[in-house]
């Protein structure tokens, strides 16, 4: 048996599967191709699981980031698809989980897995997509996916006006969405310092980002209960007597 054979065999998991991070691991350990591992894996008759990218099995975790999706627009083809390789790349410095999250915010589809799982998936993915939003008593739309974008623009923009610009919304409109919503949290949501010097510009406080995260483990909280839901109701097998009667 091969070091390769005997390394594959010592990290699969419970079921018997070899999980893509570990492969990767593998890979590093023998200095050889991600490839190698995965052709060796196959002719082993032992299946990957676990993309790092979400694409099959169970990953926990996935945040939506604007760094990351700026990373991963150049390497977009005309389908809104990446290849494996080139969003494995692009998480280098922001991890995975930014790059894995991002994917599946945007409906961003990978194409030519590194280990040899797929090239072009024959069917798309179906996805139950939710938008969950926070407004007051008035009905005034105080958080939700818009504000969270606005918001993450004025943090890597350093500006309102650039944010602003950045996501195709007036700086009068976009300013008004954060008065509302500091009003009804009671609380500063942006700190803008002025003069020319480094820490000139504007920036969001501690509330402003924790607003950010709370936020985004709600909608995927919310998204992963109605994907596994819609699972049960619209893609179990059917029953074949069902339709001879």
């Amino acid at each position: 048996m091969s070091e390769m054979e005997e390394l594959i065999k010592k990290y699969l998991n419970e079921k018997g599967k070899l999980g893509c991070s570990d492969a990767y691991k593998i890979s590093a350990k023998l200095k050889c191709p991600i490839r190698e591992v995965g052709d060796c894996a196959k002719s082993m008759e032992i299946r990957i699981d676990n993309c790092d990218l979400g694409q099959f099995g169970k990953v926990e975790g996935g945040i939506f980031d604007m760094e990351a999706l700026n990373r991963l627009t150049p390497f977009l083809d005309d389908k809104n698809r990446v290849s494996c390789q080139n969003a494995r790349t692009q998480a280098a410095g922001i991890g995975l989980k930014k790059i894995r999250g991002t994917l599946k915010e945007k409906n961003i589809d990978v194409t030519y897995c590194s280990l040899g799982c797929f090239t072009e998936k024959k069917r798309p993915r179906l996805y139950v997509k939710t938008k969950t939003w926070i407004e007051n008593a008035e009905g005034e739309l105080l958080f939700g996916k818009g504000k969270t974008e606005i918001l993450e623009l004025i943090e890597s923009e350093g500006s309102i006006a650039r944010a602003s610009e950045r996501i195709g919304m007036n700086y009068k409109k976009a300013w008004t969405h954060i008065k509302i919503l500091q009003k009804n949290i009671n609380d500063t949501m942006v700190q803008t310092r002025q003069g020319g010097g480094e820490d000139a510009g504007t920036t969001l406080t501690p509330v402003a980002l924790e607003f950010i995260e709370n936020y985004r483990k709600l909608q995927a909280d919310i998204e992963n209960y109605a994907n596994e839901r819609f699972k049960e109701l619209f893609l179990k097998p059917r029953n074949k007597k069902e339709f001879k009667e």
